[in-house]
């Protein structure tokens, strides 16, 4: 198959690339950033990082491609072959290269094998990627389901998927905003759609790239927690703190039962999230997050690769001035030292992986039309990190680099400005005042922030700082807003809240190496109060995305058949405030969607709301005629949604007699008629 032959001449390339940009990757499992000795899997921080610097670059090389023969017709066709063979001949050209260098692939892998803990980790994680994306989505007997918990935000998604597919959707307009810029992280999108187009099932194309982003992030959080801590199994445990999150939700809610059903069911028969705080009811803090937000799940291991290859800095900088500091006493002389030694110093500036720097950079300016926040968030770490790390001009190559590449993209994509950034100190608390947030905090994240504050106590001077550097997309969350919708900065606190699962997992660890029973069973005791929770809205997504509660979409409608024969992504569809539908799985590029979700990609939807109601209402064919001509109007589409609608009086007798029915399906009230505006009548 060809989409799978993508996938691994992506792959390829990205094992040879790594080869000369970090040929001593396979050896940072080895120790820990302080340099105690660790026996990692080289496989845990390789294979993420071959998946990241192939997938990401070859799947931006097609769509800049597909963009230059935009006019042959079926620019995708053109840029495929293209782009393969050339990866393909890069890759090999990388290996004949290095073969000729005695650089080997093999070189420093001696730690390749798993042990038989991350065997079962790693099967885990998969078994939880599968259920997860599989649920959610998937095709069985030519029937789509897609989950209850999940539907909503898949209507855009899903149309920006078979947009490509199916379309030409270059310029890339937005599936639910047809006809004006492109402010939407749609890369991820593009590479499904791209893996459609090549011959993959819409649900493989979909779920497998989820699944290789979801456990290179796991695979990558577990080296970097292990890293930190000189522990591999506080890597694994930082882990189920990611997966399953901490609140204490789960306890208030067995408080309120009344004993009509037993524990077992109220626990895992349940199927609505519960809510004690803002939006807790959408599943926006748990596993649905990641279901909902593929290319979430795909870019945070960028972010955690990144980490991994800049925090030693971070370490030499606190080892050299320990070492240059002994002696010395006194606030006021520590600071000065610190400003000499560090901050004015030789050694803070110096630069020992320039290559490293830039590609970290590329890596991470790529990101910018993936997922944003993650760029951002990276940034904001990166920031912390960069003002106590030797080094420091590596961090300000990576930021240049990233401002660049983001800043082309966002002219190149978007009109205007592509954020607003306002002063907003509460994030969505319901009480934004300091103790207001501070309840909010409390019971959004329950024990712990508590746990990661005692941490913080006890640790040394690099552990309390990797603390403050993690904390900052959390801070950023609750004081600023980049988006008319501030509830999207929800993705910066969950990164902040996995990062620092890893500083909870330090001070578990260390609870449970006093060897002292009561300690221990302490240890044990807060590992269930910091999952309980999560492990519980896990089994709720579960119910809540069976089969019986699916939303199915025949994959032969004749309805989605129709657009995707007779419509490209530059014929815009006038329709009813579509969420997921079969003309949105169709590709079909639609006026005003469902409006939530381009309001808070920062659209003005409130001008198209009324423009719909326009075209509509209007009372004659020649104002009908005019306001499709300004508004680029190809397809008028007439349902059951229409008819009742209450915004407008539909005056489906004046489309009929302005433009020619092209597709019909149904009778009476339930007909769906689509008016093609090309083809008027007299």
């Amino acid at each position: 198959m060809t989409a799978v032959l993508y996938l691994a001449i992506a792959i390829v390339w990205g094992s040879a690339v790594c080869l000369w940009v970090f040929p001593n990757l396979a050896q940072t499992t080895k120790k820990s950033f302080d340099g105690r000795q660790l026996s990692v899997s080289s496989l845990f921080v390789l294979v993420p990082a071959w998946i990241y610097l192939g997938l990401i670059p070859m799947t931006w090389c097609v769509y800049l491609l597909s963009y230059l023969f935009r006019n042959t017709g079926d620019g995708m066709r053109v840029a495929n072959p293209i782009a393969m063979l050339l990866f393909l001949a890069g890759a090999v050209g990388m290996y004949l290269a290095a073969r000729r260098k005695k650089r080997h692939i093999t070189d420093g892998m001696s730690g390749l094998k798993l042990s038989r803990a991350e065997w079962v980790f790693l099967v885990l994680v998969c078994a939880l990627a599968i259920s997860l994306f599989w649920t959610t989505f998937r095709v069985e007997d030519n029937t789509l389901y897609v989950g209850l918990s999940v539907f909503s935000d898949f209507s855009p998604h899903l149309g920006m998927i078979r947009s490509f597919s199916s379309g030409n959707n270059f310029p890339t307009a937005y599936s639910h905003f047809a006809g004006a810029d492109i402010k939407y992280h749609f890369m991820f999108q593009f590479l499904a759609g791209n893996l459609e187009y090549l011959g993959m099932r819409l649900d493989y194309a979909f779920n497998l790239p989820s699944l290789l982003g979801f456990v290179s992030t796991f695979s990558l959080l577990y080296v970097l927690a292990a890293k930190i801590t000189a522990r591999k199994w506080t890597g694994l445990l930082a882990c189920l703190f990611f997966t399953f999150r901490s609140s204490f939700s789960v306890f208030r809610y067995l408080g309120e039962q009344d004993g009509s059903v037993s524990l077992w069911d109220a626990l895992f028969g349940h199927s609505d999230f519960v809510s004690y705080s803002t939006h807790e009811d959408w599943g926006l803090w748990n596993l649905n997050v990641y279901c909902n937000q593929r290319h979430l799940a795909f870019t945070l291991g960028v972010l955690l690769l990144v980490l991994i290859l800049f925090l030693p800095g971070m370490y030499q900088a606190f080892e050299r001035l320990k070492r240059e500091w002994s002696g010395r006493k006194g606030f006021g002389t520590c600071a000065v030292f610190w400003i000499k030694r560090s901050l004015l110093g030789r050694e803070g500036w110096r630069v020992e992986e320039p290559v490293m720097a830039v590609t970290a950079g590329l890596l991470l300016g790529m990101l910018a039309f993936w997922n944003g926040a993650v760029t951002i968030a990276a940034l904001l770490v990166l920031f912390v990190l960069a003002i106590a790390s030797d080094r420091r001009l590596e961090y300000l190559i990576a930021a240049a680099v990233t401002g660049a590449l983001s800043m082309l993209q966002t002219s190149f994509f978007i009109e205007g400005n592509a954020v607003s950034t306002t002063l907003l100190y509460g994030f969505i608390a319901e009480n934004p005042t300091f103790f207001g947030v501070l309840d909010y905090v409390y019971r959004l994240t329950g024990a712990l922030l508590i746990v990661v504050a005692a941490v913080f106590l006890v640790a040394d001077g690099p552990g309390r700082y990797v603390t403050i550097a993690f904390s900052a997309p959390f801070v950023f969350a609750f004081h600023i807003s980049l988006t008319t919708d501030v509830t999207v900065n929800h993705k910066y606190i969950m990164i902040s809240l996995m990062l620092l699962g890893i500083i909870a997992a330090e001070g578990i660890a260390r609870l449970w190496e006093t060897k002292r029973v009561a300690l221990r069973a302490g240890a044990a005791v807060l590992v269930l109060i910091l999952t309980a929770t999560g492990i519980f809205e896990y089994a709720v997504v579960l119910n809540r995305n069976q089969k019986i509660r699916n939303l199915a979409y025949d994959m032969n409608d004749p309805l989605t058949g129709w657009v995707r024969e007779n419509a490209t992504a530059q014929d815009i569809f006038l329709t009813s405030n579509y969420a997921l539908h079969p003309v949105v799985l169709g590709g079909a590029m639609l006026f005003d969607g469902w409006q939530y979700f381009a309001w808070s990609a920062g659209y003005d939807t409130a001008s198209r709301d009324f423009l719909v109601w326009q075209m509509y209402s209007a009372d004659n064919s020649e104002a009908l005629k005019q306001l499709t001509k300004e508004n680029n109007i190809r397809y008028i589409v007439v349902d059951q949604s229409n008819r009742s609608a209450a915004e407008y009086e539909l005056r489906e007798d004046i489309i009929e007699q302005t433009f020619a029915a092209v597709y019909s399906q149904g009778e009476g009230e339930w007909n769906t008629t689509i008016y093609d505006v090309s083809k008027p009548l007299r």
